[in-house]
């Protein structure tokens, strides 16, 4: 998976996204930082995203997603998008 540069518009973009994380830290694991995305970004946050990642880059992302991030509806709605039809379930957490 190709890595999000760190500039003024990712920054902005993980800020608003990953808020309880500085950009550095968000961006730095591109796969959990798209997780992010695919739940919260809107269409101009995606294009721009775009800019930087190929469709391959989105679905590594969706297929490595970690879990509790990506709600169903958007779980569901990337898999439709990214041509993954039927959507896999969901990523489980497990403990212990």
């Amino acid at each position: 998976m190709n890595p999000i540069p760190l500039n003024d518009e990712t920054a902005a973009l993980a800020k608003r996204l990953v808020w309880f994380e500085s950009p550095e830290e968000s961006l730095a694991d591109p796969v959990r930082f798209l997780a992010y995305a695919f739940a919260r970004a809107t269409h101009d946050d995606m294009n721009l995203l775009r800019r930087y990642l190929s469709a391959p880059d989105f679905r590594e992302a969706l297929l490595k997603a970690p879990p509790g991030i990506i709600d169903a509806r958007s779980w569901c709605y990337w898999h439709v998008r990214l041509g993954q039809y039927p959507a896999p379930p969901m990523p489980v957490r497990k403990f212990g």
